[in-house]
């Protein structure tokens, strides 16, 4: 259609395909989209047309122009109509549709773009194989559910920026190229073409930038943070990069750092909760060994009401003899309730046992009740008067059955929290309209590395230990406790944070316990010791992940659904060919030859 200067119309449309409701019934409109879906009634062609905004139902009458236009397109054309708003009339209203109660008589119709035969639908939420979907991802991103996934993420982002202007937080941005740093995760390395032989680093986050700001004297910084690291994906962790909150505060202590971060991520999720419950602040504090043991993990879902109990004492000596072989050898027994499953069958235990040897581990020991009466062979072998003094300390009641995590603490811990997660979704006691979150405090600084046999960092080498510098001095290092903290919502580790280190020689000192030099430190960290030796505020700060955050509110299993473009779990973008080859003549600009791996 040619567009005159007296034409009063927009060359592609007067409103957008969400806008056009009843009382503009006898308007002539102009709406231009794609082709959502086609239905032949009789002669009568039904278009839903869509774009950004939603979808209109567009009529081409019988033996019209528009029809013949309409009817020769495949699904995913983008056309343009011109028509008159018509009323569908109370019969054939779409409650479903915010236009549902009008329709656009068409009676021009332009075609923009004609789509080819489609690797994958657009209408329908059919799964489709990832490598489809992802070689094809502007195609998938205009299905509704990832479509308003990413709507949902730029809303989410908005929101956080205001909120933290709001505390007066300032944003900055720092730097992307810069230098390869020891700790943490595989660096991704960019070559120097003015440096022969050197290379940058992509940063694995704003850390040490971050904290340089600090000791400038700005007082709040935060921006929303690219972040690169080689490493491998996960449900809730994207290969290559993820976007996080960095933040960081001077002249603060930990109990500043929550209140400033509490009403952000609280309000965030009061938000977007679409009715859901959230964790009101102050959040829960939950010491690091308090979760290992009542959870069996550091990222608790507090959604499920088990709670693990450490009964190791109640089997030494006892009647069942494994149990007593593991207790005496140094092991731990965890006990994980099962509430109410007096009705389950034998067969629910003994998949549950099961499950646990395939998952690697010995197997999960069980107690069954029914009415108060004990089963399994746990409870004959144990006997009942000492089975009985086991389920009154528990706190039990006569349905609820038990299962056992036995062995080395670190084995029984890790099966411990397994089991409580299989256990409460097995039971449906997770409920799944609720944001808990808490934070997860008192990490320890150290850990023994049992292949390095020495003593390592546990969290993060820039934490503050607790008790500063008279602690390392005087304490075991495997005593010693951070000030480090992760917040945790669904059981979802939504970031790590940390008051800092920012005392020269408790920081050599920390690196000294972990085996590291004066002169390893100089090296390694010069832009931040060095920066110390200035004058550095107290500081801390954290860094929750702006794609897992999104990823809850969105309720979606797989951090893939709410990243614009992702990656394959290999690392590869198979939409634009990345990694590529690149010409001889660009590796010679560099001053890098290419190196074919050994064949296996």
């Amino acid at each position: 259609m040619l567009k005159f200067e007296s034409d009063p119309m927009h060359a592609y449309r007067t409103h957008n395909c969400a806008e056009l409701r009843a009382a503009n019934v006898g308007e002539r409109v102009k709406l231009s989209g794609w082709i959502h879906r086609k239905r032949d009634h009789g002669g009568v062609l039904f278009v839903d047309l869509r774009d950004h905004f939603g979808i209109t139902q567009i009529v081409a009458k019988a033996d019209s122009e528009p029809l013949r236009i309409l009817d020769g397109l495949r699904a995913e054309s983008v056309v343009t109509i011109v028509g008159a708003v018509v009323s569908r009339g109370a019969e054939a209203t779409n409650p479903n549709l915010p236009t549902g109660e009008i329709e656009i008589s068409a009676d021009e119709v332009t075609v923009q773009s004609a789509a080819q035969e489609l690797p994958l639908p657009v209408a329908g939420e059919a799964d489709y194989p990832e490598d489809i979907r992802l070689r094809y991802r502007y195609l998938d991103l205009r299905r509704e559910r990832l479509h308003n996934n990413i709507v949902l993420r730029s809303q989410v982002i908005s929101s956080i920026r205001r909120r933290m202007i709001d505390l007066g937080f300032t944003e900055f941005q720092t730097p992307i190229l810069t230098a390869s740093s020891p700790e943490g995760a595989r660096d991704y390395l960019v070559p120097s073409r003015v440096h022969p032989g050197k290379f940058y680093a992509l940063p694995q986050a704003p850390q040490m930038f971050k904290q340089l700001i600090m000791v400038a004297g700005f007082d709040r910084y935060f921006q929303i943070a690219p972040c690169f690291r080689d490493e491998d994906a996960r449900a809730d962790r994207s290969p290559g990069e993820f976007y996080q909150l960095d933040l960081e505060m001077s002249f603060v202590t930990q109990d500043d750092v929550f209140a400033a971060l509490e009403p952000v991520l609280g309000g965030v999720f009061e938000e977007f909760a679409n009715g859901r419950k959230v964790t009101p602040a102050p959040f829960p504090r939950i010491p690091f060994r308090q979760s290992m043991l009542k959870y069996g993990t550091d990222k608790p879902d507090l959604r499920n009401p088990i709670e693990i109990s450490d009964v190791s004492g109640h089997f030494q000596g006892s009647g069942f003899g494994l149990f007593a072989r593991i207790v005496e050898s140094g092991g731990v027994v965890r006990a994980i309730p099962a509430p109410n499953t007096a009705d389950k069958s034998r067969k629910f235990f003994d998949d549950m046992n099961e499950w646990a040897r395939s998952d690697g581990h010995a197997g999960l020991g069980y107690i069954t009740q029914k009415g108060g009466e004990l089963g399994g062979p746990i409870a004959k072998n144990h006997g009942e008067e000492a089975t009985r003094k086991l389920v009154t300390e528990l706190g039990l009641g006569p349905d609820d059955g038990i299962f056992f995590a036995a062995g080395k603490e670190g084995q029984a811990v890790k099966l411990a929290g397994a089991a409580r997660t299989r256990t409460g979704e097995q039971l449906g006691l997770v409920d799944e309209n609720e944001f808990k979150f808490c934070w997860i405090v008192d990490f320890p600084m150290f850990e023994f590395d049992e292949e390095a046999k020495k003593v390592d960092f546990s969290h993060n080498p820039f934490s503050m230990p607790q008790g500063e510098l008279e602690a390392l001095e005087t304490r075991d290092p495997l005593d010693i406790l951070a000030y480090q903290y992760d917040i945790v919502c669904n059981g979802v580790e939504l970031s790590s944070g940390a008051i800092r280190n920012h005392k020269p020689e408790i920081m050599y000192k920390a690196f000294e316990i972990a085996g590291y030099s004066r002169e390893d430190v100089d090296t390694n960290f010069s832009g931040m010791i060095n920066a110390f030796k200035f004058g550095a505020p107290p500081h801390g700060g954290s860094a929750p992940g702006i794609d897992r955050i999104v990823m809850l509110l969105a309720g979606e299993p797989n951090i893939r659904e709410v990243v614009l473009f992702p990656m394959t779990q290999k690392a590869e973008d198979l939409m634009m060919g990345a990694p590529s080859a690149v010409s001889l003549k660009q590796l010679r600009e560099l001053n890098i030859r290419q190196v074919e791996p050994p064949k296996s």
